[in-house]
């Protein structure tokens, strides 16, 4: 499996940029994917060291729109914590 299938985005919020600056970055990742499946995939796209990987589940909220309803799409997150001295330039920028 490539890399760049298991990490799908970065996601961006205002709770994930105060973590960023704790050197904990989190991203939407595939949902078959584990800690070391996600582990692998950053230190190989990102070139650091990770120290930790957390991973939860978020699940679809219903969604209404007048008579109809909906789900949005659960999806898979990954809190991933590095070691010190390392950081992603990707999220510095904010």
């Amino acid at each position: 499996m490539n890399s760049y299938d298991v990490i799908r985005r970065p996601v961006i919020t205002e709770k994930s940029t105060q973590l960023s600056e704790a050197r904990q970055y989190v991203f939407e990742v595939a949902e078959h994917a584990n800690k070391i499946d996600v582990k692998r995939a950053v230190e190989e796209v990102f070139s650091v060291q990770v120290r930790a990987v957390n991973i939860s589940h978020v699940h679809g909220k219903e969604r209404r729109l007048g008579r109809s309803q909906g789900y949005t799409a659960s999806w898979k997150k990954a809190v991933v914590s590095l070691q010190e001295g390392n950081k992603i330039e990707l999220f510095e920028g904010m």
